[in-house]
C-alpha cells in the first residue's frame, strides 16, 4: 500500500511538467534507449519500467518499455506494473545537541555533541536529490587546547621574555571561556644544513656573535606537552634561550607539520577545540625551498620527533601549503598566526588558503600576545564551514544554510554561517544527488563535518541500481526462443550473441540480405519506411523525443502524430491518430475530427435552429442572409433601430447617464466596449470584415456621442467615442467687453468727426471774413474824438546844451 501510494504521489509531481517543455528538452528516459529495467531507472528520476509481458505493440522495441510514467499510463500499463523505485533515508544515531551550561555538572568529552544527526543511511536513485537537515550548536563551556608554537631566532629575543609569563596569565583569561584549558609549548628555527644556519663547529654551538650565550640552532623543538599547569609553562619556557640562522625566512612549516601530525607527543586530546598560535616576526619557506641545501624528498607528513626534537629536518624537504592544508584539517587544528606588522599581508595571504584559521598583529615585543590570541579565537569560533570527505564518482552535494537571524545562503556560501555565539543553534539543508551508479553498485560512506570540529556525520550511500522485478529473472526462459535469455520484468535479456526482442537472432545473422527483405513493404527499397530498423528480419520503430509520439505498423509505416489538425489540436482534440488517420469520437466528423454533429449549440431561445434564418453546419449556424450575424443568427447590426435599442447601454458604460445609469451593470453587459478618442478612429464600413453600423445620437442635454455597432465571430462590439460633442453657450465676458470697447470706440468716432466738422465750419468763416475784409471800403479821415494817448511836455528851463 504504501509503495502504491509513493508511485501516485510521485506521478502527480510529474505528471505537472508539460508536453511542450519534454518535446523541447527531449525525453531522457527515451534517449537512454534502455534495453532492461535497471538501466531505465538509472536513466533519470522520472523514468518507469512497464513488465507487462502483453506492453508492447508490433513493431516496438524492448527499449519502448521505459518511458516516463505518465506517459507509461496512457499506454496502457497499469501502475502495478510499472517498476519506478524510489530512495529514502534513514538515521542510524541521532543524539541531541548539547544544552550544556558553564558551571554546571562537567560530562565527559565524548558526551558532548555540537553537530545532529551523527550517522545516516541514504538510498539513491540516479536523478533524485535526497536532503536532510543539519544541526549544529557551539556548546558551553567547550574544552580547548591550545600550543604555542614561537620562533626562537635571534630577532624574536625581547619576545621570549614577555612570553615566559604566558602561561599563567592566559590560564586567568581563558578560565572566562571554558573551564577545561590546556597549553603546550613548542620552538623552532631552521634547518639545520647550509645555508639556512653556518654549519662551523663554533657557530653550530653558539650561532650568535658579539660575545650573546645563544643555544645551538635546531629545526622543532616540542618543550611542553599539553598541561592544565600554568606554572610548569612559565618553568619551562623561562629556561629557553634564543638561537640564530642566517637567512631571513625561518622555517616554521617544518614545526607546524609535526605538531598536526604528532598527536600522541603533543598530547592533543579528541573532543576538544585545538588551537596553535604560531609566532614569528618573518616568512616562511616552502616545498621546493629545501633544493638549497640539497634536500630534494618531498616532505612525507608523517611524526619524526625523537626526543621531542624533529629529526628529519635534513632529510625532507619543507611541506607545501596544500599539504599542510591537509593535515590541518584532518587533524581539526585550527591556526593563529601572531605576526608582526611587517608580515601581515603574506599571512593574511596565507590565511585565504588555510580554512578555519586568523591573523593578528603582534607588537615588537609580543606585549599584546594574550589580547591577540582571545580575539583570534572569538572570530574563528564564531564561524562554522563544512566540509566533506572525498565524493564517490557521479555524486553531488548541495549545501544551504539557516543562519542567525533568518539568513539563508545557497551554494558555496551555503556550507557556512557567520556571527555565532556560544549557544547559538543554526540549520544547515544538505541535498545529496547520484547521477548514476558507481562501479559493481556497491556501497560508499561519505563523512561530513564543521572544519576545527572533530564531530562529523557519517553518511552510508546505497544506490538503487537494479528494479525489484530483477530478482525474480527466469534463466533460460522459453519465452526467449529456446532459453536464448533471461526474462526479467517482462522483457528478454538475452544471452551473449543472441538479439531480438525474443532473442530469435545469432548476431552473425542479423545483417543478412534475406532478413532485411521482410523489412521492406511492397518491395520497396526502403527499411521499415526510413521509420526503423531491421532486427532478426523485424521492424523495430524509432522513437521519437516526444513520448506521446511513436512509429508503429510492421513496417513503421504507420504514426500517431501526421493525422489533420484543427485549432493546433491533433484531430482537433475529439478523436484519436492511428496510423496517420483521425478516428473521431461519437457525434465528432471531418478528417481532423472538427465537425460536431450536436445541433444544441444552433438551438435559439425560440426552439428553432439558427432562429430559422440559417443551418446547422458543424455545431454552428450559417447564416442565409448575409445581414444577420450571431451563434444563432439573431442579430443584425445593420438593421433600423439598432442605434437606438443600444442607445442607453452605450451612453450610461461610456458616460455614466441616461436612462439606465442606475441598473446599467445588470442591463448592459451583452457587449464589449471599446472607446477612442477620435471619431476617425471608428471602425469603417468598408475596411472591417463584418458589417458595422454608424451611430449619432443626443442626449439630455442635447449633447451628441458618435459610437458604431457590430458583431465580430458571434460577439458584439460597441466603438465608442469617448468625448461627447455639446453646444457651447455664449461667453459673456467677450460680448461685454466688446460692447464697451464698441461704444468707446464709436464716441471716439463721433468726437474726431464733429470736431472735423467744427475745423471746417471755422475755416469757411474765417474765409469769408477775409474776403469781406478785402471787399470793404473804410473812411480814412480822423475822427473828431480821438485824442493821442501821448502828452509831451517841454522843460522851459532847458537851453539845449
Amino acid at each position: 500500500m504504501e509503495i502504491k501510494l509513493l508511485l501516485i504521489a510521485t506521478l502527480l509531481g510529474v505528471f505537472c511538467c508539460s508536453i511542450s517543455r519534454a518535446q523541447k528538452e527531449g525525453n531522457e528516459c527515451i534517449n537512454a534507449n534502455a534495453k532492461y529495467c535497471g538501466e531505465c531507472i538509472q536513466a533519470g528520476a522520472k523514468c518507469g519500467w512497464c513488465r507487462h509481458p502483453d506492453f508492447l505493440t508490433q513493431g516496438e522495441a524492448v527499449s519502448s518499455r521505459c518511458d516516463e510514467l505518465q506517459s507509461l499510463l496512457i499506454r496502457g500499463c497499469s501502475l502495478a506494473d510499472i517498476e519506478n523505485p524510489r530512495g529514502g533515508q534513514r538515521v542510524l544515531l541521532d543524539r541531541p545537541v548539547t544544552n550544556r551550561l558553564k558551571g554546571a555538572d562537567k560530562l565527559r568529552l565524548e558526551n558532548i555533541t555540537q553537530i545532529q544527526p551523527q550517522k545516516l543511511a541514504i538510498t539513491l536513485r540516479a536523478g533524485e536529490p535526497q536532503s536532510f537537515n543539519l544541526k549544529f550548536k557551539r556548546a558551553e563551556d567547550y574544552p580547548i587546547d591550545m600550543y604555542y608554537l614561537m620562533d626562537l631566532s635571534y630577532s624574536m629575543k625581547d619576545d621570549l621574555e614577555n612570553v615566559k609569563n604566558l602561561g599563567t596569565n592566559l590560564m586567568q583569561e581563558m578560565t572566562k571561556i571554558t573551564s577545561d584549558f590546556r597549553i603546550g609549548f613548542g620552538s623552532f628555527v631552521e634547518k639545520t644544513v647550509m645555508p639556512y644556519i653556518s654549519t662551523t663547529p663554533a657557530k653550530l654551538l653558539n650561532p650568535c656573535t658579539g660575545g650573546l650565550n645563544c643555544t645551538s640552532p635546531f629545526s622543532y623543538k616540542n618543550v611542553l606537552k599539553l598541561t592544565s599547569d600554568g606554572k610548569k609553562f612559565n618553568t619551562l619556557v623561562g629556561k629557553q634561550q634564543i638561537s640564530g640562522n642566517l637567512d631571513s625566512p625561518e622555517g616554521g612549516f617544518d614545526a607546524i607539520m609535526q605538531v598536526a601530525v604528532c598527536g600522541d607527543q603533543i598530547g592533543w586530546r579528541t573532543d576538544v577545540t585545538r588551537l596553535l598560535v604560531f609566532s614569528t616576526d618573518a616568512g616562511f619557506h616552502f616545498a621546493g625551498d629545501g633544493k638549497l641545501g640539497g634536500i630534494v624528498l618531498p616532505n612525507d607528513g608523517k611524526c619524526h620527533l625523537e626526543n621531542n626534537m624533529y629529526t628529519m629536518s635534513h632529510y625532507y624537504d619543507y611541506p607545501s601549503i596544500a599539504h599542510l592544508v591537509q593535515k590541518l584539517s584532518d587533524n581539526n587544528i585550527q591556526t593563529i598566526f601572531a605576526v608582526t606588522e611587517e608580515f601581515q599581508p603574506v599571512y593574511k595571504e596565507l590565511k585565504n588558503l588555510i580554512p578555519k584559521s586568523a591573523v593578528g598583529t603582534l607588537s615588537a615585543n609580543s606585549s599584546n600576545v594574550i589580547n591577540l590570541i582571545i580575539d583570534a579565537y572569538n572570530s574563528l569560533s564564531s564561524e562554522v564551514i563544512l566540509e566533506n570527505s572525498k565524493l564517490p564518482e557521479g555524486l553531488t552535494i548541495a549545501y544551504t544554510s539557516l543562519c542567525k537571524n533568518g539568513i539563508v545562503s545557497e551554494g558555496e556560501n551555503g556550507r557556512k554561517c557567520s556571527n555565532i555565539s556560544i549557544g547559538d543553534e543554526v540549520m544547515f539543508t544538505i541535498d545529496v544527488t547520484a547521477t548514476g551508479c558507481p562501479k559493481m553498485g556497491k556501497p560508499e560512506t561519505i563523512k561530513i563535518k564543521p572544519l576545527g570540529f572533530n564531530e562529523e556525520v557519517e553518511i552510508t550511500l546505497n544506490f538503487i541500481c537494479e528494479c525489484d522485478c530483477s530478482s525474480g529473472g527466469i534463466a533460460n526462459s522459453d519465452n526467449c526462443t529456446l532459453g536464448n535469455g533471461t526474462l526479467e520484468c517482462g522483457a528478454c535479456k538475452c544471452n551473449p550473441g543472441r538479439v531480438g526482442r525474443n532473442c530469435e537472432c545469432s548476431s552473425n545473422e542479423v545483417a543478412t540480405e534475406d532478413m532485411d527483405r521482410t523489412c521492406r513493404r511492397d518491395n520497396s527499397t526502403d527499411l521499415c519506411s526510413n521509420n526503423g530498423e531491421c532486427v532478426c528480419g523485424t521492424c523495430e520503430c524509432k522513437k521519437r523525443d516526444n513520448a506521446d509520439e511513436r512509429y508503429s505498423g510492421p513496417f513503421c509505416e504507420c504514426d500517431n502524430f501526421n493525422c489533420d489538425r484543427s485549432n493546433n489540436l491533433l484531430c482537433g482534440g475529439n478523436g484519436l491518430c492511428k496510423c496517420r488517420e483521425c478516428i473521431c469520437e461519437p457525434n465528432w466528423k471531418g478528417s481532423a475530427c472538427d465537425c460536431s454533429l450536436d445541433s444544441s449549440t444552433c438551438m435559439a431561445s425560440n426552439k428553432q435552429i439558427c432562429n430559422g434564418r440559417g443551418t446547422c453546419e458543424c455545431g454552428t449556424c450559417k447564416c442565409t442572409d448575409p445581414k444577420f450575424q450571431g451563434l444563432t443568427c439573431e442579430t443584425c447590426p445593420t438593421c433600423p433601430g439598432v442605434c437606438i435599442e443600444h442607445k442607453d447601454c452605450v451612453q450610461c458604460r461610456t458616460f455614466g447617464t441616461g436612462e439606465k445609469a442606475e441598473r446599467c451593470e445588470k442591463d448592459c453587459s451583452e457587449f464589449s466596449l471599446v472607446k477612442v478618442k477620435e471619431r476617425d478612429e471608428l471602425p469603417q464600413p468598408n475596411d472591417a470584415a463584418y458589417p458595422v453600423m454608424h451611430c449619432k445620437e443626443r442626449d439630455a442635454n442635447d449633447c451628441w456621442f458618435y459610437y458604431t455597432y457590430a458583431v465580430n465571430n458571434n460577439t458584439k462590439e460597441v466603438h465608442v467615442v469617448d468625448k461627447l460633442e455639446c453646444p457651447t453657450g455664449p461667453d459673456i465676458i467677450p460680448i461685454v467687453l466688446g460692447v464697451v470697447v464698441g461704444i468707446v470706440l464709436i464716441g471716439l468716432a463721433l468726437l474726431l468727426i464733429w470736431k472735423l466738422l467744427m475745423v471746417i465750419h471755422d475755416r469757411r468763416e474765417f474765409a469769408k471774413f477775409e474776403k469781406e475784409k478785402l471787399n470793404a471800403k473804410w473812411d480814412t479821415g480822423e475822427n473828431p474824438i480821438y485824442k493821442s494817448a501821448v502828452t509831451t511836455v517841454v522843460n522851459p528851463k532847458y537851453e539845449g546844451k
